[in-house]
């Protein structure tokens, strides 16, 4: 196996490849061997090492499908939505982007729970998290992540002027096994009643949970759980697949030229999708395909441009 020196590292295979080490020593030895009437029996153990280190690659090759497969088909995710340019407008639109989720989430037979929840006084989203589950349900929402945009004219808009806004959307797969454990003493926590309805519960207990990642300045807010220790339990879950979903970005940027799959970096900055409303148009940038019927869409009819991207990503990968 020419690439197992990257696992040496990795603590789910560390141990398994220093075993194949070992046998790659022991069969060193063995080729050093030139004992003239001994060529059947270096022969028979070097095929025994040969069959045992292949067993060990196997082992190796066997942990990495199983998280590739588990990143792919995660059965739960954090959907991320945050408004960007253009004001009140982009408040919006961010909540546009969430009811369209949450619509597309249920024809699905997802749950779909709000996280944390941070609104303006128009009822749009500054921020926002939801939680999504249901079976393999990364796999549907994986190429979210980016930036949208949507021009139209705004209900407000008198002059009947086209407005530009936008929203970064993140979709966070929260995994059963975890790709890294943080360092309780790099985690800063606070705790704070949470705002908004919800009875006397919300206003007399400090439930909602703040946590800081101090060495990448990640910040995570839980708020809509009934309790402390949920919230906190919630915003550690998060806190951890956002600092791998970091790690990941910028592996993904390390080695852009090397990657077969071109359907975007999984880059909360990256432009991925438009939305014009006044020319029934969703463009998805990275695979240059459009659709038409935008308030279906809005409205929660994702599948084909959900399609269209699993199958330019497997095509991508072939």
């Amino acid at each position: 196996m020419d690439n197992i020196a990257q696992y040496e590292t990795d603590p789910r295979t560390m141990y398994i490849v220093k075993e194949y080490r070992r046998l790659e020593e022991k069969l060193a030895e063995l080729d050093a061997m030139q004992q003239e009437g001994m060529e059947a029996l270096v022969q028979e153990e070097r095929s025994e090492l040969q069959a045992q280190m292949q067993a060990v690659v196997e082992q190796v090759q066997a942990i990495v499908q199983e998280d590739a497969d588990e990143a792919k088909s995660a059965n739960e995710v954090i959907l991320e939505v945050r408004a960007g340019a253009g004001g009140d407008e982009a408040s919006i639109f961010a909540r546009d982007l969430a009811v369209m989720y949450e619509k597309y989430a249920s024809s699905k037979g997802y749950s779909f729970s709000a996280v944390s929840l941070s609104e303006n006084n128009i009822d749009g989203y500054k921020e926002a998290s939801f939680q999504i589950r249901g079976k393999v349900v990364y796999d549907f929402f994986r190429f979210e992540t980016g930036v949208h945009r949507i021009q139209r004219v705004p209900a407000t808009e008198k002059s009947g002027r086209i407005h530009t806004s936008t929203a970064s959307v993140a979709i966070l797969p929260i995994r059963k096994k975890k790709l890294l454990e943080l360092d309780p003493g790099d985690i800063q926590m606070e705790f704070s009643r949470s705002g908004g309805a919800g009875g006397q519960n919300v206003n007399k207990v400090e439930s909602a949970v703040r946590m800081v990642h101090t060495p990448t300045g990640i910040e995570v807010r839980c708020t809509e759980e009934r309790t402390q220790l949920r919230n906190r339990e919630r915003a550690l879950e998060i806190l951890t697949a956002k600092v791998e979903q970091e790690r990941e970005e910028q592996e993904a940027k390390a080695y852009a030229s090397m990657r077969k799959s071109q359907i975007g970096t999984g880059d909360r900055s990256e432009k991925i999708r438009t939305y014009n409303v006044l020319q029934d148009r969703v463009t998805d940038h990275r695979i240059k395909k459009s659709w038409s019927n935008i308030e279906g869409i809005l409205a929660g009819a994702l599948d084909p441009i959900i399609q269209a991207l699993q199958e330019a990503d497997q095509e991508a990968d072939a």
